[in-house]
């Protein structure tokens, strides 16, 4: 009975290589990183995202309920085919992504952001007032 069992679990772990073999001779999924600095003072929070090779227009950010939401979207690439449009490799991604942080206490009228070589930065003044969202109630 123990044999069958390990030969079981060796025939399971077998499958599990394979598919992870088949995956890595197609390649992984593509993706992008969106790679994020976050550093935070006692008025601020500045992050910066690394953003390569997408155009300004088509970064788009918003911010609410305590959540900073950055969304991009690159268009597909055209310049790894050969004389007869096959592609030959493409490791870039492209499509729409997006991630999340958050980021309590911002003064949202005061948030600025600049783009400049692949890096977004986004400094998110901290609001004057501090509120407390613990959701506890005090009993009396």
């Amino acid at each position: 009975m123990r044999n069958e069992l390990m030969n079981r679990n060796n025939d399971m772990a077998n499958w599990f290589d394979d598919f992870g073999n088949m995956f890595n001779r197609l390649g992984s999924f593509p993706k992008v990183n969106m790679k994020s600095d976050i550093s935070e003072t006692k008025d601020a929070y500045d992050v910066k995202i690394d953003m390569p090779d997408m155009d300004k227009k088509d970064i788009k950010l918003s911010y609410k309920d305590n959540q900073l939401f950055v969304t991009g979207k690159r268009d597909s690439f055209s310049d790894h085919e050969d004389d007869k449009g096959n592609i030959l490799m493409s490791e870039r991604s492209y499509g729409q992504f997006s991630r999340s942080f958050n980021l309590p206490n911002v003064d949202e009228k005061k948030i600025s952001a600049n783009y400049k070589n692949g890096t977004l930065n986004i400094k998110l003044p901290k609001s004057a007032k501090v509120e407390d969202d613990s959701g506890l109630i005090k009993i009396d």
